[in-house]
């Protein structure tokens, strides 16, 4: 996850969970089902993705960033 002002950009790639059993409760596969590519949200949009998971209408981020 890299993290600017105005967008967070999520890429598959670069988490370690990538092709573990929490893609199938991430939002990202949530939204983005048999895309490869990153995802880039807005400040405002993962703030609402956030909000979205807290109440249980959508999965959360389960973005655990590679290291190294």
């Amino acid at each position: 996850m890299h993290s600017t002002d105005d967008v967070l950009i999520i890429d598959c790639d670069q988490c370690r969970m990538q092709h573990t059993d929490a893609c199938d409760d991430c939002v990202v596969t949530f939204l983005c089902t048999g895309s490869t590519d990153a995802v880039v949200v807005d400040v405002a949009e993962a703030r609402a993705l956030r909000l979205l998971a807290d109440s249980g209408l959508a999965p959360p981020l389960r973005l655990d960033r590679r290291t190294g």
